[in-house]
């Protein structure tokens, strides 16, 4: 089943933000750094203490989160809230990613990563979409 959860992008504060949406929703909080995950071998010793994801849950609410790790981007306002469409058949999650990117931006194409099969999208509207499924293609 494919479920859609909105991911908040922090500069460098992720862990406080999430802290925070804690204090205000209740629930549980994980989180992994960079230095304690597969990626911490492709990422630059300044992004190791860096949040590479967190995930608060809440009864049905849920909030997927990282810092910015792309430094090849800048974060902005707009570019930091993104809508994650994750979990489902590789299948499902390959068709909703070709129907949203139709005269829409591809910013990474739908491939295999050490954490499943991940890919993002600005849709022609300019919203941001990210996809993610562990399911491989």
């Amino acid at each position: 089943m494919t479920t859609l959860t909105p991911y908040l992008l922090f500069d460098g504060s992720c862990v406080q933000a999430m802290e925070f949406y804690k204090s205000c929703f209740g629930g549980e909080l994980t989180t992994t750094k960079v230095k304690d995950s597969p990626a911490k071998d492709q990422m630059p010793a300044a992004q190791q203490e860096k949040i590479l994801n967190a995930r608060l849950r809440s009864g049905n609410l849920e909030i997927s989160a990282s810092d910015w790790l792309r430094p090849d981007r800048t974060p902005v306002r707009g570019n930091t809230v993104c809508l994650y469409l994750s979990g489902g058949t590789f299948e499902e999650l390959k068709a909703l990613f070709e129907r949203l990117s139709d005269s829409g931006e591809v910013t990474d194409p739908l491939k295999e990563h050490f954490f499943g099969t991940y890919g993002a999208l600005n849709d022609k509207f300019g919203v941001r979409w990210m996809f993610q499924t562990n399911k491989k293609a």
